[in-house]
């Protein structure tokens, strides 16, 4: 059985930090666009929800596969 060298690893997981990653970055975009009232703000935090939403799509259904 061959070893698995760290970056082999490490692209393994990718996909999942930054899957999680954008979860994150949306939620403070929304909660910071709420907090001063700008609704720019606040709509980029939407449109990475809805890019995270994709991105967790795809990663589930190819891990199906």
């Amino acid at each position: 059985m061959k070893k698995k060298s760290i970056l082999e690893l490490a692209r393994e997981q990718l996909d999942t930090t930054l899957i999680l990653f954008e979860l994150v970055l949306s939620a403070i975009f929304i909660l910071m666009g709420y907090l001063t009232g700008n609704s720019y703000i606040r709509g980029v935090g939407i449109g990475l929800t809805i890019a995270w939403v994709t991105s967790a799509l795809a990663h589930y259904i190819g891990r199906k596969r």
